[in-house]
């Protein structure tokens, strides 16, 4: 499975990204999904998930501010984030729920105050 995730940049507190994940080599509608970030110095975490069914979970740091959609026909996962932080500053990666698949890349999205 490759995980290609994009989307990330540089923004000043207060912007908005919105990231992408296109999905290759695996069924994709089957497979609960998230978003993880890590931050320098600190362990990967998952920020958002998103079931099979579109039931979707934050943290609660990203609660109101972020929202996780999929498109399961095109592979696409997605990360809407609004009023960012420079607390959100971090690698953010995809992966299923688990996150047993190989990491890919990541993208990086640096929040300036």
């Amino acid at each position: 499975v490759q995980l290609q995730a994009s989307g990330g940049g540089s923004v000043q507190a207060g912007g908005s990204l919105r990231l992408s994940c296109h999905v290759v080599g695996a069924n994709f509608r089957i497979f609960n999904m998230a978003w993880y970030r890590q931050a320098p110095g600190e362990q990967r975490v998952s920020v958002a998930t998103i079931s099979t069914g579109g039931g979707t979970n934050y943290i609660d740091p990203v609660k109101g501010r972020f929202t996780i959609s999929r498109d399961n026909a095109r592979r696409l996962l997605y990360l809407q984030m609004n009023s960012l932080k420079p607390e959100d500053t971090s690698v953010y990666y995809c992966n299923q729920g688990s996150g047993s698949w190989s990491w890919g890349k990541g993208t990086l999205v640096t929040v300036s105050s």
